[in-house]
């Protein structure tokens, strides 16, 4: 890295956001930038250390050149594992805050903030390290090249590590556009989009600076995710602020319009985010920790394309019963029945990829936990298009069910194939012989299992619950039960779903504690080394 020239950037970016504290007119924002103002001085002070006018080494430049750049990936892998635990905690947190309303502290960790610091932690922060870290690792194997623009992907990773500060201080202080996803404000927005562009151009570079003339499926999945989530974010957040010193702005929709922008963005933030992306991540690791190739590759471009295609018509199937046109509500029901096929057709390849090694469902937890995230990804992708279909969601639209479908999808899918991907990249990165000890993965694959599994379970119950709570009439017409007496009953459910997510979290300390002791370059010997127990002289 450039230490002195990013000393340099960020000493500039800390004066503007001490400029920024010292002179905006808006309370919010004065605060928000003297978090910026500590976060970049700290950041300036750490790199302060770090520079050096001494020669870079001995190496040629060009052997320099020629080596992969995995050092930005550890960090990022790093990130991940971290980000997820955080994530995890404020799940466990908010699900508490339902069952027990008395742990809301007003006004910063009352539900109302703190739900959107979980969801943008789990999915921006843990998936979206995820997605960086294995998108660069993959591209650079399966291109055969150097990732593209020398130091543009650290500032890819700092960049992004920026937003999520700015975007989860931002959450807890109320700073958001106030609006379905509780987006963050205007500067923030910007600066997701400047790191964003670095990013695409990042990727795309080392694609076409590639010494393999085909491009691995993988790639195909990653790209599409960087730039269909560049375009959401774009629309979605078209906004015109107030004031440049002041958190304030208007969204440049209003009404229906903005109601289907963001169902727009909110559908393919999962359809791109959350399954495109992670596909790449799929038809990379799977392959590679299995020994096998992949099942039908003819399969996996057929499931590429449909899905890209179909995906992006499916958002307004959140909206039935709204003040949006009847026929853009069947378009959204007809494209996301129409997805199940596409999706299934990417289950079944994932699987089949395993023929001929079926046996490592039984000898390896790391192939185990990215089978089950398959399984939830197909069971998930079925859930979906029922519930888009208008008699299934008049019954589950503003239920729990909801809540459980996506925790399925999320937990199940993301996070599962998320901590194969880790598991399987560590002891690469870091030059180890194997992981600390793969009797933990065990351990974390079973509690992963069993905490998601409770979560959905108990929320679909609660779900239908409420449906059905809520339409029931009594003879002359009113409605049975008040709606405070559908949320007291859904009481028992919470403090399940509570302990779903702390066996979920658990898991996952589980895995912070088993990466950084493999990064430190401990192994720990147990029966899966297959170590022969020391031999005793005969007497």
């Amino acid at each position: 890295m450039n230490h002195v020239s990013e000393t340099i950037w960020l000493a500039i970016g800390t004066f503007l956001a001490l400029l920024g504290a010292a002179y905006a007119h808006d309370s919010l924002f004065a605060a928000h930038m003297w978090v910026l103002f500590f976060v970049l001085l700290v950041s300036t002070i750490l790199m302060l250390r770090r520079i050096s006018f001494a020669p870079a080494g001995q190496r040629p430049a060009a052997a320099i050149k020629s080596e992969y750049f995995d050092e930005v990936i550890k960090y990022g892998t790093i990130a991940t594992v971290l980000w997820g635990v955080v994530g995890f905690l404020v799940g466990v947190v908010i699900a508490l805050q339902l069952a027990f309303p008395d742990l809301n502290i007003e006004p910063w960790f009352n539900f109302g903030r703190m739900r959107p610091l979980h969801t943008s932690a789990v999915i921006f922060a843990f998936g979206g390290n995820a997605l960086i870290a294995t998108s660069f690792y993959v591209v650079q194997r399966t291109s055969r090249a150097r990732l593209f623009g020398g130091d543009l992907a650290w500032f890819v990773f700092w960049g992004y590590q920026l937003f999520i500060v700015m975007a989860a201080t931002g959450y807890l202080l109320g700073i958001t556009q106030s609006r379905e996803y509780a987006e963050p404000e205007w500067y923030v927005d910007l600066w997701l989009t400047i790191v964003w562009v670095a990013y695409l151009v990042v990727f795309l570079g080392t694609i076409l600076m590639r010494k393999e003339p085909h491009i691995y499926v993988a790639n195909w999945f990653y790209l599409a995710f960087i730039v269909t989530i560049a375009m959401l974010h774009v629309v979605n957040n078209l906004a015109i602020p107030v004031s440049f010193l002041g958190v304030k702005s208007y969204s440049a929709f209003s009404g229906v319009q903005d109601a289907l922008t963001q169902w727009w963005y909110g559908h393919n933030a999962v359809g791109f985010f959350l399954t495109a992306g992670f596909l790449g991540m799929m038809y990379y690791f799977v392959p590679k920790q299995a020994g096998r190739p992949v099942y039908s590759y003819r399969l996996s471009i057929i499931h590429f394309w449909a899905l890209i295609f179909m995906y992006i018509w499916a958002g307004p199937h959140h909206l039935h019963y709204t003040a949006l046109p009847d026929w853009a509500q069947t378009l959204g029901m007809v494209f996301s029945i129409m997805l199940w096929m596409p999706s299934w057709g990417g289950m079944i390849n994932g699987l089949m990829t395993l023929s001929g090694a079926w046996d490592k469902i039984r000898t390896d937890p790391i192939i185990r936990m990215m089978v089950i995230a398959i399984a939830f990804y197909g069971m998930s992708t079925f859930e979906g298009p029922m519930m888009s279909v208008k008699a299934v969601n008049s019954l589950s639209h503003y239920t729990d069910w909801t809540i459980g479908h996506v925790h399925s999808g999320a937990l199940g899918w993301v996070g599962m194939i998320t901590f194969g991907a880790v598991y399987y990249l560590t002891p690469k990165l870091w030059n180890r012989n194997r992981l600390y000890s793969l009797d933990l993965v065990n351990w974390h694959f079973w509690l992963a299992t069993l905490g998601i599994v409770v979560y959905a379970a108990v929320m679909w119950v609660a779900g239908v619950q409420q449906g059905l709570m809520w339409r029931e009439y009594d003879d002359q017409g009113f409605l049975v039960y008040s709606f405070a007496e559908t949320v007291a009953a859904m009481f028992p459910y919470y403090v399940l779903r509570a302990v779903g997510g702390v066996m979920y979290l658990a898991g996952g300390l589980i895995m912070a504690f088993n990466i950084t002791m493999t990064i430190l370059g401990y192994e720990r010997l147990e029966r899966e080394t297959g170590a022969a127990p020391a031999l005793q002289p005969a007497e």
